[in-house]
C-alpha cells in the first residue's frame, strides 16, 4: 500500500508539459540587448538578483561532458523579482511563489551572426499574467520594441 502510494505521488508531480516561451528576435548585438535588458529593469525600480552565464558554462563543461557541440556564442539569463507585482499574485494564490524570481534570458545561437534572441516562459491564464505583462514589457523595451 505504502509502495503504491508514493507511485501515486510521483505521478502527480510529473509535469504534463513543457512550458511554452515567448521570444522576440533582434540584428542588435549581444551587448546591446544586454544593456537594454538591465536598463529596462532598472528603470521599473526593480534589482538585479543574479546574471546567470548559461553559454560561458556550457562551453567551459563541453568537453568534460563529451560534447563536441558549441550551442551559443553568448547566453545570459537575468533573474529577478518586483515585490508589488509578486505580493499581488502571491496574494491571489500563494502557490505562485514557485514563479519567483523571474527570468529574461538573452542568447545569440553558435554561428549566427544576424540575430540575438530575448525571451522569457510564458505563465499560465489568472493573476499570473501581470507578470507575464512585465516580463514582456521588459523584454520588449530593452530591444527598442516599446
Amino acid at each position: 500500500m505504502t509502495r503504491f502510494l508514493l507511485t501515486i505521488a510521483c505521478l502527480a508531480a510529473t509535469p504534463v508539459s513543457a512550458q511554452e516561451m515567448v521570444t522576440y528576435k533582434t540584428d542588435q548585438s549581444f551587448e546591446d540587448v544586454a544593456f537594454g535588458l538591465e536598463s529596462a529593469i532598472l528603470d521599473e525600480g526593480l534589482v538585479i538578483d543574479s546574471i546567470s552565464h548559461v553559454g560561458a558554462m556550457l562551453e567551459r563543461t563541453r568537453g568534460d561532458v563529451g560534447s563536441d557541440t558549441q550551442l551559443y556564442d553568448q547566453a545570459d539569463t537575468y533573474s529577478f523579482c518586483s515585490a508589488t507585482v509578486s505580493r499581488e499574485v502571491m496574494e491571489a494564490d500563494p502557490m505562485n511563489i514557485a514563479y519567483c524570481p523571474y527570468d529574461i534570458f538573452i542568447m545569440d545561437s553558435a554561428g549566427d551572426d544576424d540575430e540575438v534572441t530575448i525571451g522569457y516562459r510564458s505563465f499560465p491564464e489568472g493573476d499570473m499574467q501581470k507578470v507575464q505583462a512585465l516580463l514582456d514589457g521588459l523584454a520588449r523595451a530593452a530591444i527598442g520594441m516599446d
